[in-house]
């Protein structure tokens, strides 16, 4: 899951990043409303969590003209203002959590959890694909009921592509979702990874393939009749 983080403090920003990573996200993190603007509007986000004391908006400005515009990406507001009326006014403006600043990492990623599984979001409990099981709560992928390590960047894709068993899901769509709005991201570094996933999931017996489609992206599928299709390398 891809999230826009909008915190100036660059101390603060690297901690938030750090641990939401840690946690299996990819972080895109700037520290100002119009960069924050810039990236929102390029990049499909799962949610944001949202700084208010930013130097150059006050965040719930920035907040109200996403929600006036259409956007309906989930927000989590992060901030120091601790006040009742301050927390209403933060939803009102169309925050979809609150959290005070401050606060244990724990709880900010099981409220972004949270976010993501609120009716409209994307998130589920548990994915299931063949004799694979994604949870998504714990992190954890098993395979015939035993867990396997996975690298963090494989996890996410694998999550991606087991949220669309049995779809297309263009190599570009992984490239966006994946790698950081700031980042410029090689022509096979999406390839290098999912070659890597191809071999894990096989080498654990997993019951689901990851096909290349030349020139289209990948599938994950049981059908091995596909194989055909694919490249060596990606």
């Amino acid at each position: 899951m891809r999230l826009l983080l909008i915190e100036d403090h660059q101390r603060f920003a690297n901690f938030v990043k750090d641990g939401l990573e840690k946690e299996g996200f990819t972080v895109d993190c700037v520290n100002t409303a119009a960069t924050g603007e810039a990236a929102q509007a390029s990049v499909r986000y799962d949610a944001i969590v949202l700084d208010l004391g930013l130097p150059d908006l006050d965040g719930l400005e920035l907040l109200r003209s996403w929600r006036d515009g259409g956007s309906e990406t989930p927000v989590l507001i992060l901030t120091a203002r601790d006040g009742i009326d301050e927390r209403v006014k933060g939803l009102n403006s169309g925050g979809d959590d609150y959290l005070l600043k401050p606060f244990a990492m724990e709880e900010l990623v099981a409220r972004i959890r949270a976010l993501l599984r609120c009716p409209g979001g994307v998130l589920g409990l548990v994915i299931t694909a063949g004799n694979v099981a994604f949870d998504t709560t714990a992190w954890e992928v098993r395979i015939n009921e035993k867990t396997i390590s996975i690298p963090r960047r494989e996890m996410g894709v694998l999550e991606h592509l087991m949220r669309r068993n049995g779809r297309v899901v263009p190599k570009d769509v992984l490239e966006d979702k994946f790698y950081g709005f700031v980042k410029e991201v090689s022509s096979n570094s999406v390839g290098v990874h999912v070659s890597r996933l191809r071999k894990r999931l096989s080498g654990a017996d997993a019951t689901i393939i990851v096909h290349t489609l030349r020139g289209v992206g990948y599938l994950l599928s049981e059908d091995d009749s596909l194989t055909s299709q694919e490249t060596s390398s990606r």
